[in-house]
């Protein structure tokens, strides 16, 4: 079992990995940050991700869907941002967010990864 920044340590070892954070969605407060660039400001990603996550779980909700997010895929020109919320007990509330870098990233590996590092996390 690994805590937060053993967690963000393996998730900055994904090939491609620009930036890792985990983050509360209640408060939208990142518990931890890890990046290797002055490009992306995590803690900014961190509030604005929370957003997301919320406006996808109301969605569920009120489709009435009786379904839980696995993870969510933001694609932009250059990069890739992962967002996957924590299911173990110790994890409700939050969600792991990693940014990619899109020329050096295999995305199918990358959520791979991150699906082993979120069922290891103990926060």
């Amino acid at each position: 079992m690994s805590n937060i920044e053993q967690s963000l340590k393996e998730m900055m070892a994904i090939d491609g990995a620009i930036g890792a954070a985990i983050v509360d969605y209640g408060s939208g407060m990142a518990l931890g940050v890890m990046g290797n660039t002055k490009a992306l400001d995590l803690q900014i990603a961190a509030a604005g991700n929370t957003e997301v996550v919320r406006a996808k779980m109301r969605t569920i909700e009120q489709l009435a869907l009786n379904d839980t997010i696995e993870d969510i895929l933001i694609t932009l020109s250059r990069q890739y941002h992962i967002i996957r919320p924590l299911s173990g007990r110790n994890g409700q509330g939050l969600f792991m967010y990693m940014a990619l870098d899109r020329e050096r990233a295999n995305l199918a590996l990358a959520r791979h990864h991150l699906k082993r590092i979120e069922e290891n996390a103990e926060v």
